[in-house]
């Protein structure tokens, strides 16, 4: 098989990503999911165990504790990191003053290094120096409290998510024909009305994809709890990519942390299935051909 000049060029610069892929990603993904049905902690002979590593794992209480903490992180975190820029979004988009000013302070938390996110809600969330304590003249422990520890951490990751959610609507606002409000109104819609009958369903593609990124990266969240709680107390913040942590580098079991890998992979990709599928019952010019 020949190829012409311009094919070799596109093939010299696709090579570099293709093997990169190869190499970190493919190869990689392939060889966690063989060890998960081996026992191994990097210094001995790797054992085959066959799905001991996942039988282990489904029949252990602290699994499903972790697996509902994090399908509440996630959850929570979706719903309210798509809620809320969505409301601000709508407001912003209108001709306010200094709306350019609200977008960048909005938008700053996002680009923020995560270290620094988390040293200075830690320092809010103290017990004994915090600002949220001084303000609420109380003596709560946040980060310590095993109530109260989850709802700091959703907080704090909806709070730095907003910023790019919101940018994504205001995206998706500039896309709806400025008429269609206009015609509404003077049908005499109310705003209730318009943002409901016509808004929704107009940003429906675009809040399909918030919730679609959001719900995977809330699945992912490592650095958050390992810089803010390490997964306590009392497991209430550790979730499934932490423990696979603390399995692969602390426990040294490869074997089980690949299990946890490719459990919280089946999971995922079921969720992102099922929302796929359940698009085309809500998102706008979506039909079973898509």
């Amino acid at each position: 098989m020949k190829f012409n000049k311009r094919e070799l060029i596109f093939f010299a610069f696709v090579l570099p990503s293709f093997l990169g892929c190869v190499i970190f990603i493919f190869l990689p993904s392939v060889f966690s999911f063989i060890l998960s049905f081996f026992k191994w902690n990097l210094i001995s002979e790797i054992k085959f165990t066959g799905f001991l590593n996942y039988i282990d794992l489904l029949t252990s209480e602290d699994f499903w504790l972790i697996l509902k903490n994090t399908i509440v992180y996630a959850i929570s975190v979706t719903v309210f990191a798509t809620f809320i820029p969505l409301i601000l979004a709508s407001i912003i988009k209108n001709k306010i003053l200094g709306k350019e000013i609200y977008k960048t302070a909005y938008f700053l938390p996002f680009i923020t290094p995560m270290i620094v996110v988390a040293m200075v809600w830690q320092w809010i969330f103290d017990p004994n120096i915090g600002i949220i304590n001084y303000i609420l003249k109380s003596n709560l422990q946040w980060l310590y409290d095993s109530n109260l520890a989850m709802p700091a951490l959703i907080f704090v990751s909806v709070w730095k998510l907003i910023g790019y959610n919101m940018i994504i609507f205001i995206s998706g606002f500039s896309t709806i024909n400025e008429q269609v409000y206009e015609a509404a109104k003077i049908d005499g819609a109310t705003n209730k009305r318009i943002f409901f009958n016509i808004t929704i369903p107009l940003l429906s593609p675009t809040i399909f994809f918030v919730l679609l990124i959001t719900t995977i990266s809330s699945f992912q969240v490592f650095d958050l709890i390992y810089l803010m709680t390490q997964g306590g107390p009392e497991n209430s913040t550790n979730i499934l990519v932490y423990w696979l942590y603390k399995n692969a580098f602390e426990f040294f079991n490869i074997g089980k942390a690949s299990a946890i890998a490719y459990i919280l992979f089946v999971f995922i990709l079921t969720l992102t299935i099922i929302q796929w599928k359940l698009r085309r019952k809500w998102v706008l010019n979506e039909n079973e051909n898509v």
